[in-house]
């Protein structure tokens, strides 16, 4: 709004202004808002999926590769807002053209001409250039030249990396994925919120936390001179705040890094990962697994409508069934199985598994995976654990032995989603707290949403990257996430 008048959007190239006349009535005005800014570039998605001819356009990217004849050059060019590159044509004679020996792969360049229909195969548009200009060149020591290279070569150079076809459709799927978890929650009047990244209590009770000080080294044993006062850590998850938020706004969700020190190098694994976490009050166990399974088809979907050439990038190229099974996991209801019933088809199942089967252990990457590849064949919702595994904040059930709790496993990834309904009874809270050894003192605050006006609640993770695997088909966390923090790796 301005003091001219009310302004708004039609169909999204034309302002449309309300402008009131000397006479008070609204008077209407269509102002044409152009395509794009005198003198700024045009991404190459847009020249691709131009309807009409352009007079006049400017593209800028890296030089994918170069083919030269007698009186004229090909440049392929792309600038990362799409898997596929435009070709632009360069005659010998146009400004800018003598230095075309040196727009070589990688450099960068800035192409301005006219967008024509292309001759070539396999493309419908390409840039006639009246003017090239070589923006950054890049030398024969490039690494990324126009050959295969493998995913452990490529990790050696996260800094370029992005710049390849696997790793831009990975990053925009990330992208793209990030929006649609803000989109999926916004939708259904979750209020947003940012969870502290230092905090003094250990969400998940495993004690495998990165340590926060300011104090030298050997004084750890003196925390009460440290900067907090006490032992500080980065965050594991976001929950317990997000629960004191939930008891409040009634539903909540927050997304953000998470930090995990454990020693571990296996690919699904790493120390730093980002989580999407959220509680709901006035909700249960099935109503919390209700939300787990729409999340997570509505995430899927939108892969599917908007990140369609990126997938069947990742379908031909990583995983064959990726398109096929995403559309399976998008239209089919999930199984749902209690921890008891799983741990038995388990049992008696005739496979002899890497980790055994015993009731009162978590269930193993490969135990997950039998259930949602080989019996189910597709997605599983496991419910009711033993107590015993799991933490303190999960709510016992009426038999004594087991917890409200769920996980949701997915085909090639296993669990992708844990959750549970939280223990809103402050006898069993303080209970469950001495059972597993916490002081109630440190965890004041939490015990005291239950002391005033306690509410069933209940809220779970879904684990940023694992969905990012699964939506990609690729096989290792450090290849979804930009700069990999695994043991023995925090460079770039």
């Amino acid at each position: 709004m301005n003091g001219n008048g009310l302004t708004g959007m039609l169909a999204g190239e034309e302002m449309l202004i309300l402008k009131p006349s000397a006479s008070t009535q609204l008077r209407l005005v269509i102002w044409k808002i152009p395509a794009r800014d005198e003198g700024m570039r045009t991404p190459v998605l847009t020249a691709l999926t131009s309807q009409t001819p352009m007079d006049e356009i400017t593209v800028c990217g890296w030089v994918r590769t170069r083919r030269d004849a007698k009186s004229f050059s090909f440049l392929e060019i792309n600038d990362g807002s799409c898997l596929r590159g435009i070709q632009a044509v360069i005659d010998a004679g146009i400004p800018g053209s003598g230095g075309l020996a040196q727009m070589t792969t990688g450099a960068s360049v800035e192409v301005t001409g006219r967008l024509v229909a292309s001759q070539g195969a396999g493309q419908s548009w390409e840039v006639q250039a009246t003017r090239v200009t070589l923006l950054g060149p890049a030398d024969e020591t490039y690494p990324l030249q126009k050959k295969g290279h493998t995913l452990e070569f490529l990790r050696e150079i996260a800094h370029l990396r992005p710049r390849s076809n696997l790793f831009g459709a990975a990053f925009r799927v990330r992208s793209r994925m990030a929006y649609a978890v803000h989109n999926f929650f916004q939708e259904r009047g979750f209020v947003n919120v940012h969870t502290p990244m230092i905090t003094a209590s250990d969400c998940e009770g495993a004690g495998e936390m990165f340590r926060v000080t300011t104090l030298p080294p050997g004084s750890a044993d003196r925390p009460e001179e440290d900067f907090f006062g006490k032992p500080a850590y980065l965050t594991v998850s976001g929950q317990l705040q997000a629960e004191t938020l939930a008891c409040a706004l009634g539903k909540v969700y927050t997304f953000g890094p998470t930090f995990r020190a454990e020693n571990s190098n296996t690919s699904r694994h790493a120390a730093e990962f980002w989580m999407i976490e959220p509680e709901q009050a006035f909700c249960d166990l099935s109503g919390n697994m209700d939300l787990a399974e729409a999340q997570l088809k509505h995430q899927v979907r939108d892969a599917l409508e908007h990140c369609a050439e990126d997938l069947a990038f990742f379908s031909k190229y990583v995983d064959k069934g990726l398109v096929e099974r995403l559309k399976f996991v998008a239209e089919r209801p999930f199984q749902r199985v209690s921890y008891t019933e799983a741990v038995q088809l388990l049992e008696q199942s005739g496979v002899t598994f890497e980790y055994p089967v015993q009731y009162g252990l978590n269930l193993q990457s490969g135990h997950e995976r039998w259930l949602t590849e080989q019996h189910f064949q597709c997605p599983v919702i496991v419910f009711n654990y033993p107590k015993e595994i799991k933490p303190f904040y999960m709510r016992q059930n009426e038999d004594g032995l087991t917890v409200a709790a769920m996980d949701v496993l997915v085909p090639g990834i296993g669990e992708i989603i844990g959750g549970s309904q939280r223990e809103e009874r402050p006898e069993r809270l303080a209970a469950a707290m001495a059972h597993h050894g916490l002081s109630e003192a440190d965890y004041w605050w939490y015990a005291d949403l239950r002391k005033y006006g306690t509410v069933p609640h209940a809220g779970y993770g879904m684990g940023f990257e694992r969905l990012l695997m699964f939506v990609t088909g690729l096989g290792n966390i450090r290849d979804v996430i930009p700069f990999a923090r695994t043991p023995g790796h925090a460079g770039f």
